[in-house]
């Protein structure tokens, strides 16, 4: 029932848009080196016949794909002996807007004019190939590819008329939130794809990161293979400058197989791009070259939460890591991530009075400035506690003392969202306390930091909601704690964790479950011990050491 509808959208909201002037599309024309080198990865080369497969520009611009895609087409017919007209069917571009349909049938007409063929038939073919439309909105049966190639529009969701908004909404179910358009490009060139068939797109690649690309990741990792990101952030691959931070994807509709990560300098021109390509199609290993570097993988990595960003080396290091190790939150170790209590109202629930309230409603609270040595030293932080051992509220009428000072600062209490949503709980914190922690070794972890900085409560504070905790049933903690001392472990988070300004990096849970470690029974006893003396020596050098030894690596690439 769906298709009818998107298709009598797509008949109606073209019409209705607005002056093409007045329209920001997005548009931003890629360099003809940029197009060979993505057709050339894709292995869309003139040896192919290729009237036998079909390709599609989802959104054609002024041609810039079409001309270089005739010249190859050109070169194939006259490889093959196929007559230019066997070709009309090979190509499919579309583009909202006529001028730039018009544009693109004119520079297909003239490269294959200037190739040899016959005026009549190279517009024939032009003609077939270019017409005007929106992608997104076009039925799934005139989509079917072999390759979907191109530059997708660069224009955020909401910039859309709301009627186009609202349809584009319907068709992808990836673009969620604040998108880009972009990513239903993507959603709808993957679901085309016929059986191994290849997509090449020249993209923003925040989508590999940031929340908005999170279902499109879910959709890549589970149902296609990730063959290539090449970071393109410095390289001039435009005809105008841009701020998009580029990268050339290659996906395939198969199982996912070995994947390239590779970076790029500002030297990376066409000269350096066929080197690239040429070393991309022997399949041999890793290179660092003046103008790029690649790894080779053997898979991609299987987490839609975010991909990680680091050079291609320490890239191809993590994977191996996350083929041959655990996580760090794991069941069979009984080991946990989590973070401290959220009050919802720190200035009524923190105190430093160790008799404000009853002595047993009192919990003393492990805060981030008392981790700054590396050695935990208490500032003397309490918790007011409302909480019993069991779980539950206290009541009040025990605790005199309390239930005053609560009511003293009732205003503030009983206006928290929390509180108003139970109005008869109002003087809950926003966590509960699970007392079971307090008493638990845990490694503590700052929010911000520079560098990874784990700090051992033997058993006596609770978290704030600032630190984050590490607990484990298996673990010695001052072995793990100079595990995740070492670059190895920081490695993960640094590729994986939003940086702030100064390069200060998050050490949330979500990032420090990135963490992959060996089984504790399996690390020897001497490195067990140079382990445990690093971190008591907070010898970030000596941890890593060991830590390289223990994961089975002879170095941490940069």
């Amino acid at each position: 029932m769906a298709t009818p509808l998107l298709s009598d959208i797509h008949r109606h909201v073209l019409p209705a848009l607005p002056a093409e002037a007045d329209v920001e599309h997005g548009e931003v024309f890629t360099r003809r080196w940029v197009v060979d080198l993505i057709l050339d990865l894709l292995g869309y080369t003139a040896d192919k016949d290729l009237c036998n497969a079909t390709l599609v520009e989802p959104a054609c611009g002024s041609g810039a794909f079409l001309v270089a895609v005739a010249s190859r087409i050109s070169a194939s017919c006259r490889t093959h002996n196929r007559p230019l007209g066997e070709a009309a069917t090979a190509v499919r571009a579309l583009d909202l807007l006529d001028r730039n349909v018009q544009k693109s049938r004119a520079v297909v007409e003239k490269q294959l004019v200037d190739e040899g063929w016959q005026a009549k038939e190279a517009r024939q073919v032009a003609v077939s190939w270019v017409e005007q439309g929106d992608y997104l909105l076009q039925p799934d049966a005139d989509h079917r590819a072999d390759y979907v190639v191109g530059n997708p529009p660069y224009i955020r969701l909401e910039d859309v008329p709301d009627n186009r908004m609202a349809a584009y909404r319907s068709a992808c179910s990836t673009m969620g939130g604040r998108a880009d358009i972009y990513i239903g490009f993507y959603e709808v060139a993957l679901r085309s794809l016929n059986p191994d068939g290849r997509l090449g797109f020249i993209c923003a690649d925040r989508w590999m990161r940031n929340q908005y690309g999170r279902r499109l990741r879910q959709l890549v990792t589970s149902r296609f293979s990730m063959d290539l990101a090449l970071i393109m952030h410095d390289v001039d691959a435009f005809a105008h400058q841009v701020s998009a931070y580029p990268a050339i994807t290659l996906i395939s509709n198969r199982p996912q197989g070995g994947a390239v990560a590779a970076d790029t300098t500002r030297a990376f021109g066409s000269a350096q791009a066929d080197d690239f390509a040429d070393w991309y199609a022997e399949d041999s290993e890793s290179i660092t070259a003046p103008a790029f570097q690649a790894a080779r993988m053997p898979h991609w990595f299987p987490d839609e939460d975010s991909w990680p960003a680091a050079s291609p080396a320490r890239l191809a290091l993590l994977e191996e890591l996350t083929e041959r190790f655990r996580l760090l939150e794991d069941t069979q170790t009984g080991t946990r991530v989590g973070i401290g209590i959220a009050t919802g109202a720190d200035k009524v629930f923190l105190t430093d009075d160790d008799a404000l309230v009853e002595n047993d409603r009192l919990l003393p609270m492990a805060m981030v400035r008392d981790t700054t040595s590396g050695t935990l030293n208490w500032n003397g932080t309490y918790l007011v506690n409302p909480w019993t051992a069991a779980g539950d509220l206290v009541d009040l009428t025990a605790y005199p003392q309390l239930a005053a000072y609560f009511e003293e600062h009732g205003d503030v209490l009983r206006k928290r969202y929390v509180a108003v949503k139970q109005p008869q709980r109002w003087y809950k914190t926003i966590d509960k306390v699970d007392h079971r922690l307090t008493r638990r070794p845990k490694l503590l972890f700052p929010d911000m930091k520079l560098t990874i900085h784990p700090v051992l409560d033997e058993g006596a504070l609770y978290p704030h909601h600032n630190l984050y905790f590490i607990v484990s049933d298996n673990w010695d903690m001052r072995v793990l704690g100079g595990l995740l001392l070492s670059k190895v472990a920081e490695a993960f988070v640094e590729a994986y964790a939003v940086k702030m300004r100064g390069g200060t990096l998050r050490f949330q849970a979500q990032y420090l479950r990135k963490i992959r470690v060996p089984d504790p029974a399996a690390i020897s006893k001497s490195d067990r011990t140079a382990l445990a003396d690093a971190f008591d020596k907070r010898d970030v050098k000596a941890a890593t050491e060991a830590a390289l030894r223990v994961y089975g690596l002879a170095e941490l690439p940069d």
